[in-house]
């Protein structure tokens, strides 16, 4: 077992190895897309984006119960983990890769039941928190058409997953369903409406601060000072990976946030290059929270082997 984890180790570095060369060299005969950015502007967009992965995590936390919460470090280096695979993965497998790193969580240790459970929940709150946010984008953004069409959707979806989270507890003790073994389960382990409610506040608090780190990053590239086209590309991008039935991927993302640009008017070349470069930021702020983790478990690791030893009578 010890062996082909090791082995799955080594094949995850060498895939994330692999696709970084192919980034770089396709940035080689394209150009960096922040060769031009304002640094400063850039740096602060990063911070912002950290900010972000931590209050998703610390939102995330309050879908465990209390005995089985993880540690907020533990579920920020979870989604920076999916963040950093999407480059390669597509489909839905970023969510095993968020299971992965959660059921190795030094301080409280979750079932993979209710792993799985956090993460429908999650992917729920997700889609709610993006109404607001897509409410605002259709009253001030300039696209129409299918697009306009979309971020109604965004909206609709997130109203509708809103109270599947809040009806959740309610719905699975229902006579009908309540026989069920899985049932059961569900009504024992779902979030409380008010978890739920904390829940949400994090999530969309995250997708606030990830909205302010695009329009910081637009600010660096000379797009102007437009808060509403930020939203706009937030929700564009995020829809993909918000909806729970939705395919999600690195590319797609940067994909439906560049269309959105283009809807408003960005030159093509110039959006595609943005979405890559928000995608870059959004990668390289999770990936400094996987690094955070596995330094927090070397260290603990380093300190059960410095104890020590009872001697043996």
């Amino acid at each position: 077992m010890r062996l082909l984890k090791r082995v799955l180790n080594i094949g995850f570095v060498l895939t994330a190895v692999a696709v970084g060369v192919l980034v770089l060299r396709h940035f080689q005969h394209t150009g960096w897309p922040l060769h031009n950015a304002d640094l400063r502007l850039v740096g602060l967009a990063g911070f912002v984006m950290l900010a972000a992965y931590a209050a998703k995590a610390w939102g995330w936390q309050h879908l465990f119960r209390d005995e089985q919460r993880p540690a907020v470090l533990t579920l920020a280096a979870a989604g920076g983990a999916a963040s950093v695979g999407g480059i390669a993965l597509p489909g839905r497998c970023d969510e095993v890769i968020r299971v992965a790193v959660v059921r190795r969580c030094r301080r409280r240790r979750a079932s993979i039941g209710a792993v799985a459970l956090s993460l429908f929940l999650l992917g729920l709150l997700d889609s709610a928190a993006l109404t607001p946010l897509a409410s605002v984008a259709l009253g001030v953004s300039r696209v129409g058409g299918w697009l306009r069409i979309g971020l109604v959707v965004v909206a609709v979806a997130g109203v509708l997953a809103a109270a599947v989270v809040v009806a959740l507890p309610r719905l699975a003790r229902l006579r009908p369903l309540a026989r069920f073994r899985l049932a059961a389960w569900i009504a024992d382990h779902a979030t409380a409406p008010r978890q739920a409610v904390w829940a949400w506040v994090g999530v969309a608090a995250s997708w606030i601060l990830r909205a302010l780190a695009m329009f910081l990053l637009l600010a660096a590239l000379g797009f102007g000072m437009d808060f509403a086209l930020a939203l706009a590309f937030v929700c564009a991008s995020s829809a993909a990976a918000a909806l729970p039935v939705a395919p999600a991927g690195a590319a797609m993302q940067a994909g439906a946030g560049a269309a959105i640009l283009v809807a408003s008017g960005v030159h093509t070349e110039q959006a595609v290059a943005f979405g890559v470069a928000a995608q870059a930021l959004l990668i390289a702020a999770g990936a400094a929270f996987v690094l955070a983790l596995g330094a927090w478990h070397a260290h603990g690791a380093l300190r059960s082997r410095a104890l020590p030893r009872p001697l043996r009578a």
